[in-house]
């Protein structure tokens, strides 16, 4: 049996599945995979260099066990970190990152104060950095790691509740005020953050537009997709009706499961 090779999507946990929406509105025919490293969730809390070795070598088996066509590294965190040295492993396959929508904040803005709202690991790197004086040399940035919010969004899809005042102190300092102009524009530079944007608009002080990239990283994502290739002897055949969810833990929750179910995704 042939069937064709399938999208690999890949996150720290369920993040990613804001970026999945939206590949599957843009892409209805493709298969896809994805996978959660919650073995390492949260990638905040790694050390740069153990984590980047740590997705280096799971790649290694992901793409001898699925020969995906392509990979979107779903995760801010480990694309700023990781991308160019899973070019570099890897240089025969393509992969699209999620790095910070500091660009289009920056052509958007018209008080010129933006926040970019991350996990601590993707604010102190130097990728994100060179995004903004690259791009936003303008503006006044203020990047804004938040400890809680990734771990705030998981419970909030598996359980539907989240303590509002908890969201309120992590966007907090993203708001500033300066010669009488706002922050009027919040990057959302975790794909986990999406999840929890209502809670946001509702905690937040004034209005701003929240900025989620996931529509950009599926539109990137098909940009770069073979649209013929067909392939044989794949370990897991993807021609049910649904796609798979692969947790490095081995053991997702029933909550968890619930809500990957919901996605159209069934777990390992």
């Amino acid at each position: 049996m042939t069937s064709e090779n399938p999208i690999l999507m890949f996150d720290s946990g369920i993040g990613g599945l804001t970026v999945l929406r939206e590949a599957r509105v843009l892409m209805p025919d493709k298969r896809f995979v994805y996978v959660a490293d919650d073995a390492g969730f949260p990638y905040g809390a790694w050390g740069g260099p153990a984590l980047r070795e740590r997705i280096i070598t799971l790649f290694g088996e992901l793409l001898e066990r699925f020969q995906p066509q392509i990979s979107v590294i779903a995760c801010n965190t480990a694309s700023t970190l990781a991308i160019n040295a899973l070019r570099e492993a890897y240089p025969g396959h393509p992969f699209v990152g999620t790095v910070p929508a500091i660009k289009p904040a920056a052509e958007r803005t018209r008080s010129g104060l933006v926040s970019v709202l991350a996990t601590p690991g993707t604010v102190k790197r130097q990728y994100t950095r060179d995004l903004i004086r690259e791009w936003a040399s303008k503006c006044h940035v203020r990047l804004v790691g938040s400890d809680r919010l990734a771990s705030l969004a998981e419970r909030y899809m598996r359980d539907g509740f989240v303590d509002e005042e908890e969201v309120r102190a992590e966007i907090a300092p993203c708001f500033i005020e300066q010669d009488g102009r706002r922050t009027d524009i919040v990057v959302l530079a975790c794909t986990h953050y999406p999840f929890l944007v209502n809670r946001m608009r509702k905690t937040a002080p004034w209005p701003v537009d929240w900025i989620d990239p996931a529509e950009a990283i599926a539109r990137r994502a098909l940009s770069l997709i073979d649209t013929g290739g067909e392939r044989d002897g794949v370990e897991q055949a993807l021609d049910a009706a649904w796609d798979r969810a692969v947790f490095t833990s081995g053991a997702p929750d029933r909550a968890t499961r619930r809500l990957i179910h919901g996605f159209g995704l069934i777990a390992e």
